[in-house]
């Protein structure tokens, strides 16, 4: 399947929805662990980005990708900004000038996301951070799946962050107390994945 623009640009569309209705379960989520306002800063980021989406019309899934890695580096707060913003800038790299994203090129945006999220966070699986659900996502597209089941391997990754001691951000200084929360970031991955996996 190829996806323009205009068809990528329903993802960030849903996206912008998905957190809008899930702002207070992702600020829940944060406050056991964090700041508290994971849920409200992505969803501040992508109306950001679904008001610039209004505005003017991106030719090419690259600029698609580069206008929301942009919006949301300059919009969300704490280290939601630089790690939303590095995973779509980097998918912006790797989609390059095609007018089209097929199945395996879009495949490897994700990977060249997921790639800038980890050297940017310097997380590793298993450090209960939004990686733990990108990883296996990006694995069952590697492996050929679809973006259905590669929703469902984010969401049980990030399911699987609950019992795992935090080794990175603000709610690795809990230590053993992180134990028994669902990583924030972790979940909005998923989420985000299931929004692609809805709009495509």
């Amino acid at each position: 399947m190829a996806r323009d623009a205009t068809a990528l640009a329903l993802w960030l569309r849903h996206a912008n929805a998905m957190f809008a209705n899930e702002q207070a379960a992702l600020n829940a989520l944060d406050a056991a662990i964090g700041d508290g306002d994971h849920g409200a800063n992505l969803a501040r980021g992508f109306a950001k980005v679904v008001t610039k989406l209004d505005e003017a019309t991106q030719a090419t899934p690259a600029a698609l990708f580069k206008l929301a890695g942009m919006t949301l580096i300059g919009t969300v707060g704490g280290a939601s900004g630089p790690l939303y913003g590095t995973f779509f800038l980097e998918a912006a790299k790797a989609a390059g000038d095609a007018a089209t994203l097929d199945d395996a090129a879009l495949a490897a945006c994700l990977r060249a996301g997921l790639a800038g999220v980890r050297a940017r966070g310097k997380a590793e699986p298993g450090d209960k951070t939004m990686v733990d659900a990108l990883i296996p996502a990006i694995a069952v597209l590697d492996g050929g799946g679809s973006l259905a089941k590669a929703a469902e391997a984010a969401r049980d990754g990030a399911e699987a962050t609950k019992p795992i001691v935090a080794r990175k951000g603000r709610a690795s200084y809990l230590g053993e107390r992180a134990i028994g929360h669902v990583d924030p970031g972790a979940t909005s991955s998923a989420m985000l994945l299931a929004c692609l996996a809805e709009a495509s």
